[in-house]
């Protein structure tokens, strides 16, 4: 009795582990994906990343394949749907969006990711707005605005703007868009399966994009730093964290694990503050405030 006590308070502590990873990794995102910008243009950027994490997925696939739920002609479109909306939209918009705005008020915006799930899943009649709901998405709303009641100065590229804040809510609405539709597709088909198609048809949808911007590109100029902000941004935000993230979701509720990502906009703010030297104003605390007080009441509607 007290080993499997002990064991389970062992996995317990792996599993919190793992988590406190993936909310790290993906804090981080933002301030490794501000030094990739600083050797590559954005849509070239966002079309390497997405590449690079079709390839990293695709060991993944092999090594789940024999126990993953078959597929065939008819999963392709949906799959294709999802690579070319869920991935590539989202991260051209996110990566445009970055390059555009600052770290804090990317984080921000993509949180509120589960309010746009609600939204697409209501419109698609999987869920059912309340009134609490309703209010929790006009109060997330309204911190938005209260990001950009006042002008920020900042360090080159830090500095926040209302093009990048949209390409920001933009990526999130996307992200929310492969969530909503990717849940329906993996009733049929595995998670890895899910996003290995995705990432590697939206790899395919992103090379026109991709060899247009690298045409004249100088790629032997580019920083060890640049290269390796792209393979962390492939390898560790796309790959690693997601697959904790389901790991997560088979052993607690979503709830808890969802509670975590509350902590994302908070350690993103505070890495870009101490590594990008991006200055932490009002607005952002009230406005941050506002929108996770939002998102909450939305989630708990």
């Amino acid at each position: 009795m007290k080993q499997d006590a002990a064991r389970a308070k062992g996995s317990h502590t792996i599993l919190y582990l793992l988590i406190a990873a993936m909310v790290l990794f993906w804090s981080a995102n933002y301030i490794i994906g501000k030094v990739a910008l600083r050797e590559f243009p954005p849509l070239l950027a966002g079309g390497l990343r997405v590449a690079m994490a079709g390839v990293f997925m695709l060991p993944v696939y092999a090594a789940q394949r024999g126990g993953a739920k078959p597929w065939n002609r008819r999963d392709l479109p949906m799959l294709v749907y999802l690579g070319v909306f869920g991935v590539t939209l989202n991260q051209l918009f996110f990566m445009i969006g970055l390059s555009r705005t600052s770290v804090a008020h990317s984080a921000l915006l993509i949180a509120m990711t589960p309010i746009f799930v609600l939204i697409i899943a209501a419109i698609a009649k999987q869920e059912r707005i309340t009134l609490r709901k309703a209010a929790g998405m006009l109060i997330a709303f309204g911190g938005v605005g209260i990001l950009n009641l006042l002008p920020v100065t900042g360090p080159p590229g830090s500095q926040p703007t209302v093009v990048g804040d949209v390409f920001a809510f933009l990526a999130a609405v996307t992200f929310a868009l492969f969530t909503v539709i990717g849940k329906t597709v993996s009733l049929r088909l595995s998670a890895v399966t899910v996003n290995t198609f995705s990432y590697l048809t939206g790899a395919v949808a992103l090379a026109p994009i991709a060899i247009w911007q690298g045409r004249g590109f100088a790629f032997a100029r580019v920083s060890a730093a640049g290269w390796m902000s792209l393979v962390y941004m492939a390898l560790f935000s796309s790959v690693i964290c997601y697959l904790i993230y389901y790991y997560a979701l088979g052993r607690i509720s979503a709830s808890r694990v969802a509670a975590f990502s509350y902590l994302q906009p908070v350690i993103a703010t505070l890495m870009a503050a101490a590594v990008l030297r991006e200055r932490v104003t009002l607005p952002l605390i009230a406005g941050g405030a506002v929108i996770f007080a939002g998102v909450f009441l939305t989630e708990r509607g």
